[in-house]
């Protein structure tokens, strides 16, 4: 069985790039023609409010989608842009959808490493826009109010160390970016994102009120909560499974990936190694598992104790 299997994925969304729906009144989405293992269907882009509106995660250098974005906003002012991480399938359309209208771009800060001891690393990920640095850095729990809306920041740390969630607190809604999908888990890579951090984002929104999720990608999230509790214990059953391995041995990340990705897409099995390194990562740093020198993709691992 995979640990896949009792999530209760939704992988319904007939939504068509460039076309644009209103799911919720005050919220309307475009879906970008970039669909991948990593995209599902393609990034999507919100707009919230009416008249003078913001733009969640305007998405990729994609000019098809810029003008269908624009093109759906044409005769109102967009005042705001909110980006909740900096993948290239996010936030790299933000200077032209600037430059056409003026907005000021609000987002948790610029791409960096998640963990002091890859600060001196290059980002692995193609997929970093280097390049974004926000007008306003928010901090946690900070308000941005619109013009018939307001939008809460909730810092959720690990799919990136800069990730960010932005909740409608009055319509118990929030746009969750990549840290909560309902096609598919979310890839944790290090050094750009860090397990322990994940885990506890997760913590942290299953304990929020707001019950509707806008993901990046896909169909929203009903009972957001409720499903993010799914993931958590996905989670947990990844690190039993990786556990188990090493308590057959001492391991390398090919051996793990192996035992615990029945099945995966052969497309995702580079990624599903650095997830596995990032359950390891935190796992040393819990000190549950042991490796000789710096968590790294290309060590060897082994239990500092039987399971018990």
């Amino acid at each position: 069985m995979s640990v896949n299997d009792d999530i209760p994925f939704n992988r319904d969304f007939p939504l068509k790039p460039g076309v644009v729906d209103r799911p919720v009144p005050g919220v309307r989405r475009v879906v970008c023609d970039n669909p991948g293992p990593f995209t599902f269907t393609g990034t999507v882009s919100y707009i919230v409010g009416e008249g003078r509106v913001a733009i969640v995660d305007p998405g990729p250098d994609d000019a098809t989608h810029i003008a269908a974005l624009l093109d759906a906003v044409r005769g109102e002012t967009v005042t705001h842009i909110f980006v909740t991480h900096t993948h290239r399938d996010h936030s790299p359309a933000v200077p032209l959808i600037k430059k056409a209208t003026g907005a000021t771009v609000y987002a948790e800060g610029p791409h960096r490493p998640a963990r002091p001891m890859h600060a001196d690393e290059p980002p692995r990920h193609e997929s970093n826009d280097l390049d974004f640095r926000p007008d306003v850095r928010l901090t946690d729990g900070e308000v941005v109010e619109g013009e018939g809306w307001a939008l809460q920041a909730v810092a959720t740390p690990g799919h990136t160390a800069n990730h960010m969630a932005f909740s409608w607190v009055e319509r118990s809604l929030t746009f969750v970016g990549d840290h909560v999908m309902g096609w598919s888990t979310t890839i944790v890579v290090p050094p750009d994102g860090a397990m322990i951090d994940y885990m506890a984002s997760l913590e942290k929104l299953a304990a929020r009120p707001e019950q509707l999720y806008f993901p990046g990608h896909g169909p929203e999230i009903p009972e957001g909560p409720r499903f993010t509790q799914f993931m958590i214990r996905h989670r947990r059953a990844r690190e039993a499974s990786i556990l188990h391995r090493l308590a057959k041995g001492e391991a390398d990340i090919p051996s793990i990936v192996r035992a615990s990705y029945i099945g995966i897409d052969p497309r995702l099995m580079n990624a599903a190694g650095y997830s596995v390194l990032a359950h390891l990562e935190d796992m040393v740093e819990r000190g549950i598992v042991a490796t000789d020198g710096a968590p790294t993709i290309d060590k060897t691992y082994r239990l500092l104790a039987p399971l018990g």
